[in-house]
């Protein structure tokens, strides 16, 4: 197996175990029902740790490898899921929460640097779009093993299941590991992280890569709390939620062609134009077809942000120093998921959920408005 389909197979079972991990922990805090607010802090924590290292981890990527930081993000994740099982409760939730915030700080910007080290220009964004194909598929996949898992054998056992999906990852990295690259930079960057960006011209694309992130955050943890609220059961959720995988898995089929045929940027805006509609519509439905149907048209918009701003970072990025501004963008990305969390469970909290969702579509649309003079093709390299 080719080091870059090794890297694919390994980030398959990681995002796997983060995506049914967190709906577990959404769908098991209802069930000993908690509060939107409680709900949304208890999202927020997961994010804290990759606020708190991704840069560190990083840089650490540059000089030393991937290898290592990937067997601990699955380390990680099995010992947090494997809290609530022991010790059932909301407290346990909380710890789980953020053991799957550290799968993700040892996965994100290691797993995208390794992509981008394995791949030569010209085959840079197919394979960035690969590896945004397998998030959809680990994105489908997990909600609907946590909402099955969920309904039939119990919270408990969710979370049981949910332990051996990163430890396969784990194992896989400690026996065939060796076959990835290692570091690229001998000694640590002495240039800090505003003269990373500053050389880059990172900050923009940074700051549409959080908005981005924020909304499907915010829309996966607050589409669960208004279909409890309409009586939708944990299957019916887990199924709304894969839909709108499922629609991300297709645009991104097709990516290299839209960013090759037109500019990055103009991806990027009409994927806040079609985000913000999907969003605009979520209060309007009532049952699970439609709101298959809303989830599926935001994930063909949203579909598109994460995966063309990865490619932005990457190749703006100083040479050598990669992994750190992917690291710098995680941080961001999830400054952004933390405050997000509690400003809108708030929110929702306050005004109700409708809110959330209207809100965020003027976010979009403000997005959709910013992003659009970039006809050009500046941000690409390669």
């Amino acid at each position: 197996m080719s080091p870059t389909n090794f890297t694919l197979v390994v980030s398959f079972f990681l995002l796997l175990g983060q995506h049914a991990g967190r709906v577990v922990i959404t769908l098991y805090a209802l069930q000993l029902h908690a509060d939107p607010f409680t709900v949304g802090v208890l999202a927020a924590v997961s994010a804290v740790p990759p606020m708190a290292f991704s840069w560190h981890v990083g840089r650490f990527t540059d000089r030393f490898g991937s290898r290592w930081l990937l067997a601990m993000s699955g380390l990680s994740g099995a010992v947090g899921m494997l809290v609530p099982y022991v010790a059932p409760g909301l407290a346990a939730l909380f710890v789980a929460s953020a053991m799957c915030g550290l799968l993700s700080a040892f996965l994100v910007a290691p797993v995208q640097n390794l992509m981008g080290l394995l791949s030569r220009p010209e085959d840079r964004v197919k394979n960035f779009s690969n590896l945004t194909l397998v998030v959809s598929f680990a994105g489908f996949a997990g909600p609907l093993l946590a909402g099955f898992s969920i309904d039939h054998a119990g919270p408990g056992v969710a979370c049981l299941i949910t332990v051996l999906l990163p430890l396969i990852a784990a194992a896989l990295l400690v026996i065939w590991g060796d076959c990835l690259p290692s570091g690229t930079r001998p000694a640590k960057p002495t240039g800090s992280v505003r003269v990373l960006l500053s050389e880059s011209g990172l900050w923009r694309v940074l700051t549409t890569s959080s908005l981005v992130v924020m909304g499907i955050e915010l829309y996966q943890v607050f589409l669960p709390i208004y279909g409890k609220d309409i009586g939708l059961s944990a299957s019916a959720i887990g199924i709304i939620l894969a839909t709108y995988a499922v629609a991300a898995f297709v645009i991104r089929l097709f990516l290299s062609a839209l960013v090759k045929r037109f500019a990055a940027e103009r991806v990027l805006a009409y994927s806040f134009l079609i985000g913000a509609t999907g969003f605009l519509l979520v209060p309007f439905c009532k049952g699970i077809l439609m709101l298959s149907l809303v989830a599926f048209i935001f994930g063909i918009g949203t579909g598109c942000g994460q995966p063309v701003t990865l490619m932005m970072t990457f190749s703006n990025s100083t040479e050598g120093r990669s992994g750190e501004a992917l690291g710098v963008r995680v941080t961001v990305n999830n400054l952004a998921r933390v405050t997000g969390q509690v400003l809108f469970g708030s929110i929702a909290s306050v005004l109700g959920v409708f809110a959330v969702f209207w809100i965020n579509a003027l976010l979009f649309a403000s997005g959709w408005i910013a992003s659009r003079p970039g006809g050009d093709r500046r941000h690409q390299k390669g």
